[in-house]
C-alpha cells in the first residue's frame, strides 16, 4: 500500500511537469507538452460556442449528409481497428494482466502505443460538436456534451503521459465496442429511408450503462490485484466519470423508456438532448 501511494504522490508531482512516464510518448503528436491540446480546447470551445453560431446565424443549416455518413463509417472503422487492438491485449494478457505489463520495454512500447491510438480518436471525436453548430442544432451543445468530449480527450492524455497502465486498457477496448455500435446507428439515421426503421435507440443506452458498471468493476478489481495497481489517482478519476454517466445515463433511461409518458416533458434536460442527438 505504501507502494502505491509513493506512485500516486509521484503521479500528482508530475502532472505539472511535460517529461512523462517514457520519452518516447513525449514525440509523438499532441503529446511533448499540454500546449498543442490546450489550443485544440480552446479553438474548439470559441467555435461551439460562440464563433460557429455567430457564423450560422443568418444561414440556412448545412445538410452535411454525404460528410456524416462518411465521417461516421471512418469513426467505425476506427473504432473496429481499437477494439482489435484492446482485445488482442486482453485476450493475451487477461482483464487485469497477467503480471505488471510495464516492466518490459517491449511490452511498455505496445500497451502505450496502442493508447495513443485511443487517444487520437478523442480528438476527432470532437468533430461531433462541429456539425452540431455547422447543422444549427444549437440547442445540443450542451455543457454536458462538450463536458463529455473534453473531458474523455484530457484523461486520456494524463494517463497516456504519466502513468500509462494495462489497467486502462479494458476501458478503451469496451467503450470502442460501444463506439461501434453508436456511430454505425448515427450514421445509419442520417439516411431518411432508414432512420425510421431503426429500432435499437433503446438497446445503445442499456449498453451505455453496462459499459460504465464494468469500467467501475475491473478498475476496483486492477486495486486489489497483486502486480501493478493503478495509482490513487487514475483511480480517482475513473470512479468520479464512470459514477457520474451511470446517474446521468440511468437517469436518461428511467426518464425515456420506464416513464414513456413523462419522456416528453423531459427530453430537454441537458441529459436527454445530449444523449438523443449523439445517437440519432
Amino acid at each position: 500500500m505504501d507502494e502505491n501511494l509513493t506512485k500516486d504522490n509521484n503521479t500528482i508531482e508530475n502532472l505539472w511537469k511535460y517529461n512523462g512516464e517514457l520519452n518516447y510518448v513525449n514525440q509523438w503528436m499532441f503529446m511533448n507538452t499540454p500546449f498543442p491540446l490546450i489550443i485544440i480546447t480552446i479553438a474548439y470551445l470559441l467555435f461551439v460556442i460562440k464563433i460557429g453560431p455567430k457564423f450560422m446565424k443568418n444561414r440556412p443549416p448545412f445538410a452535411l449528409s454525404n460528410i456524416l455518413i462518411t465521417y461516421n463509417a471512418i469513426q467505425v472503422a476506427y473504432a473496429l481497428y481499437l477494439c482489435y487492438n484492446g482485445t488482442q491485449l486482453i485476450w493475451q494478457n487477461g482483464l487485469l494482466g497477467k503480471s505488471c505489463l510495464m516492466e518490459t520495454p517491449e511490452s511498455r512500447y505496445i500497451i502505450t502505443s496502442k493508447t495513443y491510438s485511443y487517444f487520437f480518436a478523442k480528438i476527432t471525436e470532437l468533430l461531433d460538436t462541429v456539425f452540431f453548430v455547422l447543422r444549427k442544432k444549437d440547442n445540443q451543445v450542451t455543457f454536458l456534451h462538450v463536458y463529455h468530449h473534453l473531458t474523455v480527450m484530457w484523461c486520456t492524455w494524463f494517463n497516456l503521459k504519466y502513468e500509462p497502465s494495462y489497467s486502462t486498457v479494458f476501458l478503451g477496448t469496451i467503450n470502442s465496442y460501444v463506439h461501434v455500435i453508436m456511430y454505425t446507428y448515427y450514421g445509419l439515421s442520417t439516411i431518411p429511408e432508414l432512420a425510421k426503421k431503426l429500432w435499437w435507440k433503446k438497446y445503445i443506452t442499456s449498453l451505455q450503462l453496462v459499459q460504465f458498471v464494468l469500467m467501475l468493476l475491473q478498475a476496483a478489481a486492477s486495486a486489489i490485484y497483486p502486480g501493478c495497481p493503478p495509482s490513487y489517482t487514475l483511480m480517482i478519476m475513473i470512479y468520479i466519470n464512470a459514477s457520474l454517466f451511470i446517474y446521468l445515463f440511468g437517469k436518461f433511461y428511467i426518464n425515456s423508456y420506464s416513464n414513456p409518458k413523462d419522456a416528453k416533458s423531459k427530453v430537454e434536460s441537458d441529459v436527454n438532448r445530449y444523449y438523443i442527438e449523439k445517437i440519432k
